[in-house]
């Protein structure tokens, strides 16, 4: 099953994995490792609550500018 990560910088250091699919959300200190901890707590996830994706989320990037 093909899912989506969403990563960003951490406050404290490394960084923040979210699965939109699921809303599941964990953290690594690289990107490597905080997407292996995104897969494995999405498929802890999926194993308590079966679903099937038929569509997959648009990511993308916009400005806001200061006024």
């Amino acid at each position: 099953m093909l899912l989506t990560a969403v990563l960003t910088p951490a406050e404290e250091g490394g960084f923040i994995a979210f699965n939109p699919e699921t809303g599941t959300t964990t953290q690594g200190e690289t990107v490597q490792e905080a997407v292996e901890n995104l897969k494995e707590a999405t498929t802890l996830y999926l194993e308590e609550f079966p679903m099937v994706v038929t569509a997959h989320p648009l990511v993308t990037t916009f400005n806001v500018g200061h006024a």
